[in-house]
């Protein structure tokens, strides 16, 4: 088209010198044929009504269709129309093939593609640009764009089994379904010791009568609360694994949301110090313990798909502030990647105030010397996450 009206100027120049009436009637034609080509597809454009449909949340490992609606209400054709999709990377399950199509008067075009959610976060979908333009070539400028939609991705949720996270709640008088959290006052028997068991477990006159190693089996209790502290510093988890760590702390910190609240019917809260992209901005996150699915799915996994790594943020210095906003007794579930004196204290602070902290470390390095010994003197039990399969064989 940026050849066609130096095209028509130099011929009507040529008309205009020459003088022959032919030349002007080709000039007028091509005029009357770009104004109306113009208006053409200017019109079709208008009457083009375009929806995109999907669920706009899912879990991490789902497919989901998108269907995609062009109709065209008006009484004009489409001669050609192009279709272009934007879609994330973490969620194209295959390049997005450019479509082009022609619709008739009120015809309606439909088509589905599928996303593949394989990591989790907060995307858009789109834009999605429409151009069309007319058979001759002469316009091909006309666009339409239709907004991006928002698309949540929920972490992945690993079933437990068996958590061994204490309690110190005054209200554990019910059993539990599974030993999520034990009274240790009530003591239900004794099995053969595993690797991994705490040596104040171990029942001495047990293992002195049987000839081996036992320990002290407790009858599952109810605690009122939980509150599930997710470290998301970038300086909390080792460099070298930086992504897989973090990931993997918001896959337990999911999961064992998903197992308190759906398995055991009780309130967990989630705690966070966090980039959020949708306030753009870092922000202290605090979701007070409740039981009901609908904080689990649109509070606690909402979050947990939307948080990112900040610095500035290390965990050890909200800990007692948060600890302050729930009941005493209630268990704080701490989910970080190192341990350090810092966090040590931190948790000290939040036995001498009546809460009963656990300590979640994913991918931790070696204990450091200084620090070897420190959980078991505190008594705090300390469970080492390395892959999502240490999920499902918690002890």
């Amino acid at each position: 088209m940026k050849d066609f009206m130096p095209f028509m100027l130099a011929l009507f120049v040529l008309a205009i010198v020459l003088r022959v009436s032919f030349f002007f009637t080709i000039v007028y034609f091509l005029v009357a044929t770009y104004i109306l080509v113009r208006l053409w597809s200017r019109r079709a454009v208008s009457s083009l009504r375009v929806g995109r449909e999907f669920n706009e949340r899912a879990f991490t490992g789902d497919e989901v269709p998108v269907h995609l609606t062009v109709h065209n209400t008006g009484l004009l054709p489409v001669p050609w129309l192009e279709l272009a999709e934007s879609i994330p990377l973490p969620l194209q399950s295959g390049r997005f093939q450019r479509q082009a199509v022609s619709l008739g008067a009120r015809e309606q075009w439909r088509h589905t593609y599928h996303l593949s959610c394989r990591r989790r976060g907060y995307y858009h979908v789109g834009p999605l640009t429409l151009q069309t333009g007319d058979l001759l070539g002469l316009d091909a400028g006309s666009r339409l764009s239709v907004e991006p939609s928002p698309m949540l991705v929920y972490p992945r949720v690993v079933p437990l089994t068996d958590l061994g996270i204490p309690t110190r709640s005054p209200l554990v008088a019910l059993p539990a379904k599974s030993p999520l959290f034990e009274d240790p006052s009530r003591l239900m028997g004794v099995r053969e010791y595993r690797r991994g068991d705490s040596p104040r477990r171990i029942h001495w006159p047990a293992t002195a009568r049987t000839g081996s190693l036992v320990v002290k089996q407790y009858q599952p209790a109810i605690a009122r609360d939980t509150m599930i502290c997710l470290d998301m510093h970038d300086e909390g988890y080792t460099p070298r694994r930086l992504y897989e760590a973090t990931e993997l702390a918001i896959v337990a910190a999911a999961s064992i949301a998903s197992h308190i609240v759906l398995r055991e019917g009780l309130a967990v809260g989630l705690a966070t110090e966090a980039f959020d992209p949708v306030a753009e901005q870092r922000r202290h996150i605090s979701l007070p313990p409740r039981t009901e699915r609908a904080h689990l799915m649109a509070g606690v996994l909402e979050t947990l798909a939307r948080v990112q790594l900040t610095p500035d943020a290390p965990i050890a210095t909200w800990l007692r502030a948060e600890s302050a906003r729930i009941s005493w007794g209630a268990t704080m579930v701490v989910i970080t990647g190192r341990e350090s004196e810092a966090l040590y204290e931190a948790l000290l602070g939040l036995q001498r105030g009546g809460r009963s902290p656990a300590l979640v470390l994913i991918h931790p390095d070696p204990t450091p010397p200084a620090l070897q010994g420190r959980a078991e003197a505190l008594g705090i039990r300390v469970h080492r996450v390395r892959i999502e399969r240490d999920l499902e064989t918690w002890r």
